[in-house]
């Protein structure tokens, strides 16, 4: 989660924005850098009271409410759906302070495998026309006071619409630090997702998000095409002006829509069991619909309306 990092840094450093098209080429990178962390989107109360009250969420998935303090003492909490290597944060109207707690509001984090990997994104950004990708250390105080190096991230922007995305490093301190539950590498410089998150996810149904829609405006899909190019996501254009992006086994749709109509809409999830019937969970203005088969689809209703 990063959503207080831009708004701290915009004072002092100024945007920055790309101004990468998605054309019908593939990446700039001629292997996956990047891979779906999480992403995160500002309900309606509503659905949003709905969502942490939820019996049914908290079976379906390794279901949690937390409060999170980062860089500066700033906190945030989330509601959070958390899978194998992937995850979903959801908040509020109201839940963070500022532009960032407003309906609509949203964010995707791209995050590294290989230690190394984050520096040669940002050298590629500059080739998507990011002259000055911006470096920040995020940290993470587990409630002692004492913080840890969490992750370095890099924004290709400061000032957004509704919506931004930044690439992610985590650090070798914070895999080192025992308060962090972290799992052993895997091979050398192993800085991957599955090691940071917890393996409770294999007594629920989710096991990973596999794809999210988000209507965003044209000048935060602008600077986030670059982020995904870098980080090697095949990016191709749709109709509206819109794109897809494809890597890692992760699908990533923008929609181009006016600020009024941003928002996160769409979240599908692999299961990690096939089910026979569908289920369908009516949460505050959102549908979560479970199977059949091995997959569940959650929509999330355009300005809290059904």
């Amino acid at each position: 989660m990063i959503v207080v990092l831009a708004a701290a840094l915009a004072a002092a450093i100024g945007g920055a924005v790309g101004t990468a098209q998605a054309d019908e080429g593939l990446s700039s990178s001629d292997r996956q850098l990047l891979f779906y962390n999480h992403s995160y989107g500002v309900l309606d109360r509503e659905t949003a009271d709905a969502i942490e009250h939820s019996d049914y969420l908290r079976e379906f998935a390794n279901f949690q409410v937390r409060t999170t303090t980062g860089t500066g003492g700033q906190t945030w909490t989330g509601r959070y759906l958390m899978g194998r290597e992937t995850y979903l944060e959801l908040f509020g109207v109201g839940d963070i302070s500022g532009p960032d707690g407003t309906f609509g509001s949203g964010g995707l984090g791209l995050s590294s495998e290989r230690d190394g990997d984050l520096a040669t994104v940002t050298e590629r950004l500059r080739s998507e026309g990011v002259a000055d990708p911006i470096e920040f250390l995020q940290t993470r105080d587990f409630g002692d006071g004492v913080p840890v190096p969490w992750f370095d991230a890099v924004l290709t922007a400061t000032e957004y619409d509704a919506f931004n995305a930044w690439a992610m490093e985590y650090r070798p301190e914070y895999f080192a630090d025992p308060r962090s539950n972290t799992e052993p590498a895997s091979f050398p410089g192993d800085v991957g997702r599955e090691r940071v998150l917890s393996d409770d996810y294999r007594t629920h149904l989710m096991r990973d998000v596999t794809s999210v829609r988000f209507a965003v405006t044209e000048g935060d899909l602008a600077d986030t095409v670059p982020l995904l190019r870098a980080g090697g996501f095949a990016v191709k254009g749709v109709a509206g002006g819109g794109v897809v992006a494809q890597g890692g086994g992760t699908t990533i749709r923008f929609d181009v829509v006016p600020r009024e109509r941003a928002g996160l809409q769409r979240v599908e999830m692999s299961l990690n069991r096939p089910v026979k019937d569908r289920h369908v969970e009516q949460i505050g203005n959102s549908t979560l619909s479970v199977g059949p088969g091995s997959r569940a689809v959650w929509t999330f209703a355009e300005n809290g309306t059904r």
